[in-house]
């Protein structure tokens, strides 16, 4: 594969005492007969900044290639991918429980080999907490984000908050 070079690390704050964070590294590897330098992206961490303990967060089917997450107080969303790497799922995770509170099928996984393949970055929305998927076959999909549960938000009750 290669040997570890730099860290690079990107920070996301939660509340005054706790962050996410995510991390990189630079690895270089053979291409074609010549050594080149590539940034791999790595997890996500939650770091306690007042006793500095670090904890992996593990997010379902999360592909640290191909899927982009967007982060909203405790919960994260992201396309996720089965791990035949067949499947493609709009996921909503909450930090601290094991399983998503949304899994929700979208469709078949891309074949692209570029980085941020699988879906754009889903949207968050504050009052009502709301989240927004695109797919790969351009659908908008809305939910509602309620406690520990997720709801469909059909075409009628989003044209009524606006």
């Amino acid at each position: 594969m290669g040997t570890s070079g730099k860290r690079k690390v990107v920070l996301l704050t939660l509340y005054e005492n706790i962050f996410i964070s995510r991390f990189g590294e630079r690895n270089i590897q053979n291409v074609s007969s010549a050594l080149v330098w590539r940034w791999q992206r790595g997890g996500w961490l939650l770091v306690d900044r007042i006793t500095g303990h670090v904890s992996p967060i593990n997010l379902p089917e999360f592909d640290a290639f191909s899927s982009r997450a967007a982060w909203y107080r405790d919960y994260v969303a992201y396309c996720g991918i089965s791990d035949d790497g067949k499947n493609l799922y709009a996921m909503v995770a909450q930090r601290g429980r094991r399983k998503p509170i949304l899994k929700k099928a979208l469709g078949d996984a891309p074949a692209d080999d570029m980085p941020d393949s699988a879906c754009p970055a889903p949207s968050w929305q504050r009052q009502p907490v709301r989240v927004s998927f695109s797919s790969p076959l351009d659908q908008k999909l809305t939910y509602s984000v309620r406690g520990h549960a997720v709801d469909v938000v059909n075409d009628e009750e989003e044209e009524g908050t606006k």
